[in-house]
């Protein structure tokens, strides 16, 4: 049912009870903590601090809360935010409000957030539950100062500047202009003569911005911030550097009219050299003409996808330039090859050559309908896509460790600790959960493996492959009637041909986690024509209370009893029979996070069928 309630925020004047209690020096602000008088949340790195004017005398009447940049021990503190109002992303499910009185600022919540601000000087309203959501960002409310790791935005978020002298406001603002690389527009408004455009142009090269379709991005290496100021100057000075100036833009002092008179005498010498050069527009008309219809001879031009405007069109030739003509082959699968390359912002991706458009198109469009409109920390980013003639490539961001399951099954691969297999079993299940949970349709994967768990340089899990993925109703109307999935993995409800739901990927994980725990795959064979079947050998020591063996014998030992036992038994809950025994993937991040207990589930029935069941072999199976 369609929402059309709407939604007010505002500032709250609250008295402050004795009972509140003071926020101590910390990074972050939790519901009923105060923020008064000389008290600051100052991040983990020292170098921002969030407060009132008066932490730095002297004070006034007037005490605005702001961020300073207090990271150089011999500049004096610069304000690089000051407090104005807060916008939420989902103002129907959630409320926040920040309640001031005097120097007194409270936080209070009908949602377990909590605000916390982060060492590059952004302050984040997250939820305290799944830290990854959150509700409103300083780096979305920007006001005169975009901070490394800060962005700019077509339509937001913008920079703002405005100043008041006498009975006069003027301010200006800054948006990104997509005609040229790097690209922006300054407007100015004066109580005068109304707004008009100020100047227009673009970041020098050596700025470390990348831009994709709609967004510029300062990059979080950056040493140095950005400054609009209220008369239209726009420069960039070294951060810790006492407001040392490295570039400025050049600025325009001609009035509303005065531009008004500029532009109209540049439109009559534009169509005056137009009129000069007719003849030579003509021939170039007919050259190109020419070209078309030679391109069209040898190639059938298709029309891209319907897809988020947030991917980028790439054009063959890009791709081939990008991956070196597919000089270097990272991965191979039954779908085509992997190679590496490098884009123009982007130092390294991952290119996803399908092999054959008749069999592969169905799959190319699943994954671009899926994970092209959304984003999770847990979930592989999809730059772009080539849809050219017979040719299909999905570009991808660069994962240095590979699958977990090279790192599983393979004696060559680094050995991973428990603490990361832990982490890894988490960031899997927070991905799963997003989009089952979160996403405005709930996404079924359905083929969740460890091939299709992809980890980076610092072996944060990301979800890959949505080739096989499936957007369906809340209300599950839309039944999936093929099969999809990998064999020891796939759900008993598609062996039966019953319903498919987000309850399928829950079985999946579950055998996944057993295989994380273990270090070995569930079926193992252990002589000819023999097997065993470790998820039953895994659901039979749970219910007897001893989950130690169930460990990888690779770390000897070296685990959080604690952890393991909560991980072998939520292992176990995810592969019962019945979807409806099975937990939801949100509720299998809070029992990994322990804000929610685990019982001890009961052996699957199914399990019964299995023959061999005395018969476990002991060891790892690796590649």
């Amino acid at each position: 049912m369609e929402k059309t309630c709407k939604f007010f925020l505002a500032m709250l004047i609250y008295i402050l009870s004795p009972r509140c209690n003071s926020a101590d020096a910390t990074d972050a602000l939790f519901p009923g903590q105060v923020l008064s008088g000389n008290n600051t949340l100052t991040s983990k790195n020292g170098a921002f601090q969030l407060g009132f004017n008066c932490v730095y005398p002297p004070c006034s009447d007037w005490t605005p809360l702001g961020i300073w940049y207090v990271g150089s021990p011999i500049c004096k503190p610069l304000l690089v935010w000051k407090y104005t109002n807060f916008h939420l992303s989902d103002p129907w499910t959630s409320f926040f409000s920040l309640s001031q009185h005097g120097n007194n600022l409270q936080l209070t919540s009908l949602t377990p957030d909590y605000t916390i601000i982060l060492d590059n000087g952004n302050l984040v309203v997250r939820d305290q539950v799944n830290s990854s959501l959150s509700s409103w960002q300083s780096f979305n409310n920007l006001g005169d100062i975009l901070l490394p790791g800060g962005w700019l935005g077509l339509n937001g978020p913008q920079m703002f500047s405005s100043e008041f002298n006498g009975s006069c406001v003027t301010s200006s603002y800054l948006v990104r202009n997509k005609d040229q690389p790097k690209g922006f527009t300054i407007f100015q408004s004066f109580c005068s003569t109304g707004s008009g455009l100020h100047y227009s142009g673009a970041f020098p090269s050596w700025m470390g911005f990348l831009e994709d379709e709609d967004t510029l991005f300062l990059s979080n290496n950056s040493d140095f911030y950005v400054r609009l100021d209220s008369d239209g100057t726009l420069s960039a000075a070294k951060l810790g550097g006492c407001g040392t100036l490295l570039w400025s833009a050049p600025k325009s002092d001609y009035s509303q009219e005065e531009s008004y008179s500029m532009q109209h005498k540049s439109r009559s010498k534009i169509k005056t050299i137009a009129l000069t050069t007719t003849a030579i527009g003509v021939l170039i008309l007919l050259m190109l003409i020419g070209l078309v219809l030679f391109w069209i001879r040898r190639k059938r031009i298709e029309r891209p996808l319907n897809c988020s405007s947030t991917l980028i069109v790439f054009s063959e030739l890009q791709i081939k330039k990008a991956t070196k003509s597919f000089s270097e082959k990272i991965g191979e699968g039954g779908f085509g090859c992997v190679f590496k390359g490098a884009l123009p912002g982007i130092p390294l991706v991952a290119v996803k050559k399908l092999n054959c458009v008749a069999q592969g198109e169905k799959e190319f469009r699943a994954e671009v309908r899926t994970i092209g409109i959304i984003r999770h920390i847990n979930l592989v980013r999809l730059f772009g896509f080539c849809a050219q003639g017979r040719s299909r490539f999905l570009v991808y961001e660069y994962m240095e460790n590979g699958s977990l399951n090279s790192h599983l099954f393979s004696k060559s691969s680094a050995q991973l600790t428990w603490d990361l297999r832990y982490r890894i079993a988490l960031g899997t299940a927070r991905g799963l959960a997003y989009i089952h949970e979160e996403c405005r349709e709930c996404i079924i994967h359905c083929d969740m493996k460890p091939d299709n768990v992809l980890l980076d340089a610092e072996f944060c899990p990301k979800i890959a492959d949505f080739g096989m993925a499936k957007l369906v109703g809340r209300d599950f109307s839309r039944a999936l009637t093929t099969m999809r999935g990998t064999i020891g993995y796939l759900a008993p409800e598609w062996i039966y041909g019953l319903p498919i739901t987000h309850k399928a990927d829950v079985y999946s994980y579950g055998m996944m986690l057993l295989e994380i725990i273990s270090g070995r795959r569930n079926a193992n064979k252990c002589m000819e024509g023999m097997y065993s079947y470790f998820p039953l050998f895994a659901a039979t020591k749970v219910n007897e209370g001893d989950t130690i063996c169930l460990l990888d014998p690779r770390l000897e030992g070296q685990a959080n009893t604690e952890q393991l036992n909560k991980a072998c038994r939520i292992a176990c809950w995810c592969i019962q029979d019945a979807e409806d025994h099975r937990p939801m993937m949100g509720q299998v991040v809070r029992m990994l996070e322990g804000v929610m207990e685990v019982e001890t589930p009961p052996i699957p029935k199914s399990f019964q069928n299995y023959f061999g069941m005395e018969d476990y072999c002991v060891g790892t199976n690796l590649d």
